[in-house]
C-alpha cells in the first residue's frame, strides 16, 4: 500500500538532501536529471516535481556540498550544472552510515526481516 500524500512527503523531505548528493556522486547534473534520476532508481516509488527539487539544491550550495555552474549551449536553454564538492562527498559518506544504522533500528523494531 502507497504511502498518503502527507506521509510521502515527510519521507521525501527527510531523504531528500540524500538522494540530491547520490546522483552527484558519479559526475555533474543538471536538476531535471537529477529528479529523472531518483525516480529511475527508486523504480517511481520516489519523485520529487523539479520546482521542489531547486530549493533543496540552492540549500545545499550554500552550505558548499555541491558546486553550481551555468551551462549555455546553442539551440538549448541554459541549464545550471551541480556537482558534489570534497565537503559535499564527506557529507554523504556520513549520512549514508546515518541513514543505513537508522534503517537497520526500524527495521528491527518493525519486525521486518528481509531475504
Amino acid at each position: 500500500m502507497p504511502a498518503a500524500p502527507a506521509e510521502d512527503h515527510a519521507l521525501k523531505k527527510g531523504t531528500a538532501e540524500l538522494l540530491v548528493l547520490a546522483q552527484l556522486e558519479d559526475g555533474p547534473r543538471h536538476g531535471y536529471d537529477i529528479a529523472a534520476r531518483i525516480e529511475q532508481r527508486s523504480d517511481g516509488t520516489v519523485a520529487f516535481n523539479v520546482a521542489s527539487l531547486y530549493p533543496i539544491l540552492y540549500r545545499l550550495e550554500a552550505q558548499g556540498t555541491i558546486a553550481g555552474w551555468w551551462v549555455e549551449r546553442a539551440g538549448h536553454r541554459r541549464r545550471r550544472f551541480y556537482k558534489l564538492t570534497a565537503a559535499g562527498r564527506k557529507r554523504l559518506l556520513q549520512q549514508r552510515a546515518a541513514w543505513s544504522a537508522f534503517m537497520l533500528a526500524v527495521q528491527r523494531a518493525a519486525g521486518l526481516e528481509y531475504a
